[in-house]
């Protein structure tokens, strides 16, 4: 075989997601309970090597840590830990580490002295009594006194949620919406709370704020994602980042997220996030969106997520971010089955999926390996939502062509195997789709 008929055209083709995000995909991981987790013995590993769990996502490519942050009182965290821990005395040290071990920071604000969610937005205790215009001067200063703190400390976020899955609003009953609070006046109320919250963020955060993201948890909803983003837009709320919240035993399949997720891109035209997400490593049950569960079947369910995350209309495809990632079966702790959706197997050892969701950050480059008659391309992840073409020359019209051959999945890279045979040059490069 003649070496010089193989010519390899390398193109590293990078989606840019805008000027929102400077071209960076976020690969993230919920880590709120690590240190909870570590007081109770839990150790993570790696070669079966106890290391910092946020070392070794770092280490693997991710590169944000979300930490939600809960209004809950000490007495409060000490009463019930697991569901009222996080708030701003735990959470700021939990901050400090992830940014020691190289990761941005995504601060989730729920607004609430435990867990908020699409059924429960339950007003702070403190904040019970307040009237509708003390709790808009409330959302003021909480937002701007915790941004105010970050910033005293050198932890400034780089994302902040404005509330966690807000599809029915927060702060019930003042700014709830939906169902038979779907009014003029109630959305006009829940516009206010969310403007004065942003505002108190972006004063306290002074020359370079933080970018905004509102999340709700329809990640499989066209129709519920329009309702909301359509009525909040009405509301004139200023936001960055959509994110959405797509767990695939809840809310649906692939191709309903893709159809939520291309139509929310190109009607409202932000980044768009999905801000939580979990796959089991336990092979227990049924497929998931035809997937099996295991530990192979959570790197799948990795890379079919990015193709709809990065394959999103003008690169707004933003971000991944697993929920739950640094769970692990902690005796007298219900974890709604978290433990074995995580990033850590049973004994703290780090599964693939981590490094496979770290890949997505990895620079798009095409790479080849000749040996003997074989010619192996290989890309990383990050290219998930790419095809890789050929033609036979670089004239100005020629006809680049897909590459049929089967794509292969192993050691965190798509790869090809093609013959590398014959007298043609021929040249090869990725391509968005």
């Amino acid at each position: 075989m003649d070496r010089r008929a193989i010519h390899i055209l390398i193109v590293a083709a990078i989606l840019a997601v805008g000027p929102v995000l400077a071209g960076e995909f976020i690969a993230g991981a919920d880590v709120s309970h690590l240190t909870f987790f570590e007081e109770r013995g839990i150790v993570y590993r790696d070669g079966g090597q106890a290391q910092d769990a946020l070392v070794l996502l770092k280490q693997r490519g991710l590169n944000c840590a979300r930490l939600r942050l809960f209004t809950s009182s000490p007495l409060q965290a000490q009463a019930d830990p697991y569901n009222s821990i996080n708030n701003l005395e735990y959470t700021l040290p939990l901050a400090g580490r992830a940014k020691r071990a190289g990761l941005q920071l995504l601060l989730d604000f729920h607004y609430s002295d435990s867990w908020a969610d699409p059924g429960k937005q339950t007003k702070p205790a403190a904040w019970t009594n307040l009237t509708f215009a003390q709790l808009e001067q409330e959302m003021y200063d909480y937002n701007s006194n915790t941004i105010a703190t970050f910033k005293a400390a050198g932890l400034m976020p780089e994302y902040v949620q404005v509330g966690n899955e807000i599809i029915q609003g927060v702060l019930w009953p003042d700014g709830k919406v939906g169902g038979s609070s779907d009014t003029p006046a109630q959305w006009q109320k829940f516009g206010t709370l969310m403007k004065a919250a942003i505002r108190g963020i972006k004063d306290a955060a002074g020359d370079q704020p933080p970018k905004i993201m509102i999340h709700i948890d329809r990640g499989g909803d066209w129709a519920g994602t329009r309702w909301f983003f359509d009525n909040l837009r009405q509301q004139q709320v200023d936001f960055d980042i959509m994110g959405q919240s797509y767990y695939p035993f809840w809310h649906g399949d692939l191709n309903a997220l893709r159809n939520c997720l291309t139509n929310g891109a190109a009607r409202y035209g932000k980044p768009v996030v999905v801000a939580e997400t979990a796959f089991p490593w336990s092979t227990n049950g049924a497929p998931i969106v035809g997937i099996n569960p295991g530990v192979s079947g959570q790197v799948d369910f990795v890379i079919a997520l990015a193709k709809v995350v990065k394959g999103l209309p003008d690169g707004l495809g933003a971000g991944i971010i697993w929920w739950g990632t640094e769970y692990q079966r902690l005796s007298g702790v219900g974890l709604a089955g978290f433990d074995t959706r995580s990033f850590f197997a049973s004994g703290g050892e780090i599964l693939p999926a981590a490094h496979a969701l770290g890949q997505l950050t990895a620079p798009v480059r095409l790479s080849a390996t000749l040996s003997e008659s074989v010619l192996t391309l290989s890309w990383p992840y990050s290219g998930a939502a790419m095809s890789l073409v050929t033609a036979t020359n670089l004239g100005p019209a020629v006809s680049w062509l897909p590459v049929g051959s089967v794509v292969q999945t192993t050691g965190a890279v798509f790869s090809i195997i093609l013959p590398a045979t014959g007298s043609h040059s021929r040249f090869y490069r990725l391509e968005s789709r």
